[in-house]
């Protein structure tokens, strides 16, 4: 077995995770280390699910699907995906709230593996420093692919961007559909998910008030 990741990485997984539900050891296999292991599995559910696998169409899903799992859809479980923490003075002394919205995010329901689709809404006052716009959509997604529950998800924003910029004024919603809902069991398309955090300033009621009709603006280009 290869571990190509720091041991203090794994040995302190539970505070990298940010909650997430990993288990110890959690790194130690390689990206390919994992997508060999979980290509037969893969097949295996294909197999007892009666599908022919020597068909053309079907024999490359087991790999390909391992594939998407570690790289694509669970990407955010590797250590080596995590987005630069990089932040520059604010020199020009902007010092009301810079709000990031529309960002759009795809997750995965950990409870039944199906999409989450939907959009997350960040802002925070500076303290003295500033992030580049694009680090708050990166942070998203970063959380964002793994098997996910979309309270974790929007915690786990909040307190990276928090890290991030060293400040407590930071604030995240996110609206999203769950496929578990609108695609089975109830069945109800129409139904979305709220969900928020605010934190430092954001808890006083004017300043979470501003943000949320600033979110709430239309943006026709």
């Amino acid at each position: 077995m290869t571990n190509s990741h720091d041991n203090s990485i794994d040995q302190d997984h539970s505070q990298y995770s940010a909650i997430n539900p990993l288990k110890q050891g959690a790194f130690d296999l390689s990206p390919e280390e994992k997508i060999a292991q979980i290509e037969p599995l893969m097949a295996e559910i294909l197999d007892v699910l009666g599908m022919d696998l020597t068909d053309d169409s079907i024999k490359g899903t087991p790999k390909r699907v391992a594939k998407m799992f570690v790289n694509e859809l669970f990407g955010g479980l590797l250590p080596q995906n995590k987005p630069k923490a990089s932040t520059f003075q604010n020199n020009y002394k902007y010092g009301e709230m810079l709000v990031e919205k529309n960002i759009t995010l795809y997750s995965t329901c950990e409870h039944h593996l199906l999409p989450i689709i939907g959009k997350a809404h960040i802002a925070y006052i500076s303290n003295g420093t500033v992030v580049g716009l694009s680090k708050m959509n990166r942070v998203v997604d970063y959380f964002a692919r793994r098997p996910q529950v979309q309270e974790r998800l929007t915690i786990q924003i909040v307190h990276e961007m928090q890290k991030i910029l060293n400040t407590e004024d930071v604030a995240c919603v996110i609206d999203a559909k769950h496929l578990c809902v609108n695609s089975r069991g109830i069945r109800d398309y129409d139904c979305s998910t709220v969900t928020s955090e605010f934190g430092g300033k954001f808890k006083e009621s004017v300043v979470k008030a501003d943000f949320l009709s600033y979110i709430q603006m239309e943006t026709d280009f």
